[in-house]
């Protein structure tokens, strides 16, 4: 995930577009007629911003080094590639690509546009917790996709703050609600929001709905399978309702930016955001005081069991002309050299593996590595965990909608259920 560039890119990404309909075809570097050459490895890239971009290319040269097949790179603009995807998986496309794990990974598996690799797993599988594995599992229980780097959802804070007002960090949902009451009374805003590019709100709702009814629920919801009027998803935006009062005013016309700007300035006390808000951090002495805790406990049966870190990672397309080539290229992917290798040049994130190198890492990394390794779920972020088409054209203004004016919760979830029906069916 997560850099904003491309969580702004998967914003707009367009619903049948995203999956993929009537766009014109990514061309394979090999080409349709080309002859597979053993010493090559072709891979679909949308690693397009400059970071990114070269991270994975010392990678590669690491894996031409130790293995002597070279890695033919085909990289698209992030967008162009997201809206072309299903074509080009569809027609001829490079051995390997550049993709996100869970229901976006799924989708192409159930579609046979992807090879499972399985025994690639038998492999690398005891780099990775148990979670990150359930994250790289097609719907048929075989292993489709190999992670690379993941983040982390949280409620950002300032250590600073906290200790000059006595703060504890909360852990249940009540704790939470008094620790926003104490911060208004003392002048600050409770937390930080800014919703005007429409996402930042959907990973409000992922916490508040897997907190509540749980993972099972949420990911059933996500993939349409269970009903936006069911009383379940109600309570969600019951006690969301309850916290709204305390989030900042106007965050539809604020971007996610903006907003952390007045937690770096102090004039708001939490951040529920991702990871990547440390890059707005610029100067050094901030970025140490910056800290998160995991979003509180509502349901005692579900805890804090669930951890929203999306990963991004690789796949093997449908018919790979040096398939011998790319399972290895694939293993090496999944090994923590490789990871650690990435980490270097990307420091905002971190490991999906267990194994990975962490001497390194920042306060901040270590505690998101740890968080999301000791987690019994992750997620993935609801637009990655859904369909795009209806995150973008559904869920994105519904939550708007709800952020302005949180009465006529019932009619807005029925709206959501009627348009939900609509767009799964269209397959």
């Amino acid at each position: 995930m997560p850099s904003p560039g491309r969580r702004t890119v998967l914003r707009g990404v367009a619903g049948a577009a995203a999956l993929g309909a009537g766009i014109p075809l990514l061309s394979a570097c090999g080409g349709s007629g080309a002859a597979a050459d053993p010493k090559t490895v072709t891979l679909g890239s949308n690693a397009s911003d400059a970071v990114p971009k070269k991270a994975f290319a010392e990678i590669y040269a690491a894996f031409t080094k130790k293995s002597g097949i070279t890695v033919d790179v085909n990289t698209k603009d992030h967008n162009t590639f997201q809206e072309q995807i299903n074509s080009y998986l569809q027609g001829t496309p490079d051995d390997v690509f550049n993709w996100f794990a869970g229901y976006r990974m799924q989708f192409f598996a159930a579609k046979k546009l992807a090879t499972p690799i399985d025994d690639v797993w038998q492999k690398i599988g005891v780099n990775f917790p148990d979670a990150m594995k359930a994250l790289s599992k097609g719907e048929d229980g075989k292993y489709y996709f190999v992670p690379i780097s993941t983040s982390i959802w949280g409620v950002f804070y300032r250590k600073s703050v906290f200790q000059q007002h006595g703060y504890t960090v909360p852990t249940t949902w009540d704790q939470l609600v008094a620790l926003c009451k104490q911060m208004k009374k003392d002048g600050m805003v409770p937390i930080a929001f800014g919703d005007k590019d429409a996402w930042p709100a959907l990973g409000t709702f992922d916490q508040i709905n897997f907190r509540t009814n749980g993972y099972d629920f949420h990911v059933e919801l996500m993939a349409g399978k269970a009903s936006w009027t069911d009383a379940k998803v109600r309570t969600a935006f019951d006690h969301w309702a309850e916290l709204l009062p305390y989030h900042q005013d106007g965050a539809v016309g604020r971007t996610w930016q903006d907003a952390a700007q007045t937690l770096i300035s102090k004039k708001a006390g939490m951040y529920l955001f991702g990871s990547f808000v440390a890059q707005q951090f610029t100067n050094k002495a901030d970025l140490d005081d910056l800290d998160f805790f995991a979003f509180p406990e509502i349901n005692p049966a579900y805890g804090q069991d669930t951890v929203e870190a999306p990963t991004d990672g690789f796949m093997l397309s449908k018919a790979p002309k040096n398939k011998d080539g790319a399972l290895k290229f694939l293993e090496y992917l999944g090994s923590p050299e490789a990871e650690q290798i990435y980490l270097k040049s990307d420091p905002s994130l971190v490991a999906a593996s267990s194994k990975a190198d962490t001497s390194s890492y920042t306060a901040l990394q270590k505690k998101a590595y740890a968080t999301i390794s000791g987690a019994k779920h992750l997620t993935q972020f609801m637009d990655r965990d859904s369909r795009p088409d209806f995150t973008s054209t559904v869920m994105q203004p519904a939550l708007q909608k709800f952020v302005r004016d949180p009465k006529g919760v019932d009619g807005l979830l029925a709206s959501i259920e009627r348009q939900k029906k609509t767009i799964f069916a269209s397959g």
